[in-house]
């Protein structure tokens, strides 16, 4: 998708949402969110959906989803103290993989300050061979597209 479709995105975009509240350490020394931030908050929102919704336990799952490709296109800045918004949508459910989007809004507007996203390949947890994703993780990911 291209960087002005994105831009376009809405709040109803998107199935599953997390608040986050920015932190002074969030700022850069431009005073505006460094961009390591975003890649922080799509691990939060994403690991926390994978958790509530798709019985992934971190510490003890046997399979895994690895991080294979990744993505952020900035629209607008943010800065602490914003509280922020992060909208979650799944973009492509393959066999063993899984492409995520994830909507950065101030709180309270509709439009997106950074759209950006990433895909996991699932992999066995000691092995770290490709692997199909399992039934109960397909259908918590299935519930966003």
């Amino acid at each position: 998708m291209s960087e002005i479709d994105l831009k376009l995105r809405k709040r109803s975009d998107y199935g599953y949402f997390l608040s986050y509240r920015t932190r002074w350490s969030d700022n850069d020394q431009y005073s505006h969110m460094n961009n390591s931030i975003y890649y922080h908050l799509f691990d939060s929102i994403v690991n926390t959906y994978l958790i509530e919704q798709c019985s992934q336990d971190p510490a003890t799952s046997p399979l895994i989803g690895l991080v294979v490709s990744s993505f952020c296109q900035f629209f607008s800045p943010l800065s602490f103290p914003q509280v922020l918004d992060l909208g979650l949508r799944i973009t492509k459910l393959g066999k063993s993989s899984v492409s995520y989007e994830i909507g950065v809004f101030t709180e309270g507007k509709d439009s997106p300050a950074a759209v950006g996203g990433y895909t996991h390949v699932f992999v066995g947890s000691k092995d770290r061979k490709s692997t199909a994703i399992g039934q109960k993780t397909r259908d918590g990911l299935a519930k966003l597209l």
